[in-house]
């Protein structure tokens, strides 16, 4: 005699949820070492009224060992983590940092005063702050009815 098997979406999609669980724990929350092996920049990127401001984490590095390039409102902050050389005599039992080249670029969503950038490293961060271009920034305009200023209009 033949077995019937029913149909059950219900059970489809556990495994579908299932699925998706693995595939983002693996993607984000453990990545593979295949996806561990190159160096990153976290990044805070904030908007105020008159500029963006960006937070990278370059801990260890100094000034000289970063490069900010702006070129067609696309920033790029660049640079290189030295390994640093044990002294005589010095066995490594873990090495977990990493170290070489490393690159990060953010397209800004406006444009922006390329030459008024101003950029601080203290503890670590560094802070860029990012002047808005003038034809981007929010500015009030006035309506007027027959010659009189009757109505202001945010824009």
């Amino acid at each position: 005699m033949a077995t019937i098997n029913r149909w059950s979406p219900v059970e489809e999609a556990l495994s579908l949820r299932d699925a998706m669980s693995r595939l983002f724990e693996e993607s984000f929350v453990a990545p593979s070492a295949a996806t561990r092996t190159g160096l990153s920049v976290d990044m805070n990127v904030l908007e105020n009224a008159n500029s963006y401001i960006i937070e990278a984490a370059v801990p260890g590095l100094k000034a000289e060992d970063l490069d900010i390039t702006l070129q067609e409102n696309v920033l790029t902050i660049s640079g290189e983590v030295r390994n640093q050389k044990l002294s005589e005599g010095t066995t490594a039992h873990r090495t977990e940092r990493r170290y070489g080249r490393f690159s990060r670029s953010i397209t800004l969503p406006m444009l922006v005063k390329g030459d008024e950038i101003n950029a601080t490293l203290e503890h670590g961060i560094l802070r860029l702050d990012v002047p808005k271009a003038e034809e981007v920034k929010p500015r009030k305009i006035s309506v007027q009815v027959g010659g009189a200023k009757e109505l202001e209009v945010n824009k």
